[in-house]
């Protein structure tokens, strides 16, 4: 039920695991014996046919001291996977005193699981389902949308990471950041005129951004506009003189060479919060 992945000396959970830990605590908080819950999870796999529950398209309640399920069709009506009976429905507007359904995920914990999702790029699609869910409960979040967009980048999906960072933009035009990641899909995408004025805006705002005067150099290289572009392969190199990307400034500086390689854009980094 629970499969946290290991990376970096920590341990790291998908949205399903999160989700199954929550509602088999508030199971437990109500009494329900671990061992109880443990096999009415089994019990309702076996009678829906799948190896792992899928939490998120039903809800478990405690009645009597007993799992109910309800939900996604599949069971209509309360039902105990354990006795394999159904129960008589509950009278609408008096649930019993002992009836407690699995509350509503609030945005910040559909935050919390999109963040757990991004350590693997195979979970990326699970990452992007939990930020528009954050985003349906908190569309100004912009944090969410900004890693949205990241996430839609890691896959490639420029159009989907454009749309994501533009609404960004729109909560706060002054983000320098939101403009940076802007930026980077519309050079991606090939549109250098709309990516240098994204990337202007966003070194005005960070100006001691490296990685924004690198890509916005190399923007104005892609243009022609190679003393701008020196200008600012020099700014990179003044605020990041021993990063990853120093010996690409420097030859950069050099007089043309032949064999100078093309770069690519730096990746964003995406915000955590």
């Amino acid at each position: 039920m629970v499969h946290p992945r290991a990376r970096w000396g920590e341990r790291f959970y998908s949205f399903g695991d999160l989700l199954a830990l929550r509602t088999i605590k508030q199971l437990t908080d109500k009494k329900v014996p671990a061992l109880r819950v443990q096999k009415a999870l089994a019990a309702i796999g076996q009678e829906i046919g799948v190896a792992e529950v899928p939490l998120d398209r039903l809800r478990l309640m405690e009645h009597a001291r007993q799992v109910i399920v309800l939900g996604a069709g599949m069971f209509d009506q309360p039902f105990n996977p354990l006795s394999r009976q159904w129960l008589l429905p509950f009278p609408l507007g008096q649930p019993p005193a002992t009836l407690h359904q699995m509350e509503a995920r609030t945005p910040a914990e559909w935050f919390e699981a999109a963040l757990a999702c991004e350590t693997q790029v195979e979970h990326l699609p699970e990452a992007i389902y939990s930020y528009h869910q954050v985003i349906r409960l908190a569309p100004e979040w912009i944090e969410a949308h900004i890693n949205l967009g990241v996430a839609h980048y890691q896959l490639a999906q420029w159009e989907d990471a454009r749309q994501a960072f533009l609404a960004a933009v729109k909560i706060d035009p002054s983000n320098p950041m939101a403009r940076y990641n802007l930026g980077c899909v519309l050079e991606e995408m090939g549109e250098i005129a709309d990516a240098i004025v994204q990337l202007k805006r966003a070194v005005r705002g960070m100006p001691a951004h490296a990685d924004a005067h690198f890509n916005l150099a190399l923007a104005y290289e892609k243009i022609g506009e190679d003393a701008l572009a020196k200008e600012h392969w020099a700014f990179y190199l003044k605020y990041d003189p021993n990063g990853a990307w120093a010996d690409t400034a420097r030859e950069r500086l050099t007089p043309p060479n032949s064999d100078r390689k093309q770069s690519a854009p730096i990746p964003f980094p995406k915000r955590k919060s």
